[in-house]
């Protein structure tokens, strides 16, 4: 396969078949990212659409920083459409508190397919699914996720917090009736 490199030399020559291939090569893994964040698979290629449309209008300006660094750029477009998406399809609604119950111990996520794992975030509130996406894959801090989402610091670790007991709690549900089938 090509690097990030030569296909950018092509696309920054004029290649529409470069272009072509740039899409090519990161649709499907742009949709998976769309997914985590919108549920409603039309909206996630609306989503994957729209983030297409700004990457190929604005990637003359890009700057490549190695290999690597244009999947990235692509892909924070790709969160931040989704995130937009979100906040225009519905109105956020944060809890301001922190949960009172702990955390019960962490599920074994790995025995959960990865399609299904994904189903299981997008039926999450919208507010806990922005804020556990964005912690766990995007690798923001709390602060950070305030600022982009205009809510208080404090706000986004709830959210967390609480999707995080919420996705256990759907993990825990999934596998029982997994060891139900199996002794049926």
């Amino acid at each position: 396969m090509e690097s990030e490199k030569e296909l950018l030399d092509d696309i920054f020559r004029g290649s529409r078949d470069a272009m072509h291939r740039l899409y090519e090569r990161y649709v499907g893994h742009a949709m998976a990212v769309a997914l985590r964040y919108v549920p409603l698979r039309e909206d996630a290629e609306d989503v994957v659409q729209d983030s297409f449309i700004k990457v190929f209008a604005a990637i003359p300006n890009f700057q490549y920083r190695g290999e690597g660094s244009l999947k990235g750029w692509l892909f924070r477009i790709v969160v931040n459409e989704a995130i937009t998406c979100v906040r225009q399809k519905s109105k956020l609604t944060l809890v301001e508190e922190f949960p009172d119950e702990p955390l019960e111990e962490e599920p074994p996520v790995e025995k959960i397919p990865p399609a299904e794992l994904t189903k299981m975030i997008g039926e999450l509130p919208d507010g806990y699914r922005l804020v556990l996406n964005m912690y766990v894959f995007e690798q923001l801090s709390h602060k950070e996720i305030a600022l982009r989402l205009g809510i208080k610091e404090s706000s986004s670790a709830s959210q967390y917090l609480r999707a995080k007991k919420l996705l256990a709690r759907k993990i825990n549900d999934y596998l029982s009736k997994l060891n139900e089938k199996e002794y049926e």
